[in-house]
């Protein structure tokens, strides 16, 4: 099985091969622990933003951090494998701090994007992003969707 995550060095590398084609680079980061709609929708609406999508993985111990002892449900390499496998998806990036700043400042993405539920001014590295002249933009999740709604579900099964 092909490797599915990069190294930094990798992504900055690539990062400069893009540029050099004209190619907007956009980046998005999270846990991605189960895998839904919800997640597929955001992921193929942020690649409309350009013509890479980065994604930026919480490994497995920012995520006990974020989210508590008993998560993550699937391991890193699990996540990315599942997340690498998406259309949508062109490069998958664990990073283990519990914000993606250092990522966002070394690739430096043309686009930084999260989820609706937060608010421009409170998106990590969006100053960043913006006074390099780049856009950082919110979507709009699925209703309905959520991995913690979805793990609560199967305890109450």
């Amino acid at each position: 099985m092909p490797q599915p995550l990069n190294s930094l060095k990798q992504i900055c590398q690539q990062r400069a091969v893009w540029q050099a084609q004209g190619k907007r680079v956009v980046f998005t980061n999270g846990c991605f622990d189960l895998l839904h709609p919800g997640h597929i929708t955001y992921l193929k609406d942020a690649r409309a933003l350009g013509d890479v999508l980065v994604i930026g993985l919480n490994d497995d111990a920012s995520i006990r951090r974020l989210k508590g002892k008993k998560r993550p449900i699937n391991p890193l390499q699990d996540r990315a494998v599942m997340l690498a496998a998406l259309k949508s998806v062109s490069h998958v990036v664990a990073f283990s701090e519990d914000t993606p700043l250092n990522l966002i400042i070394s690739m430096m993405p043309d686009v930084l994007v999260k989820g609706g539920d937060y608010q421009i001014c409170d998106i990590v590295g969006a100053d960043i992003v913006q006074a390099a002249g780049g856009q950082v933009t919110t979507i709009a999740f699925l209703d309905g969707y959520s991995s913690s709604r979805l793990i609560q579900h199967i305890k109450d099964l």
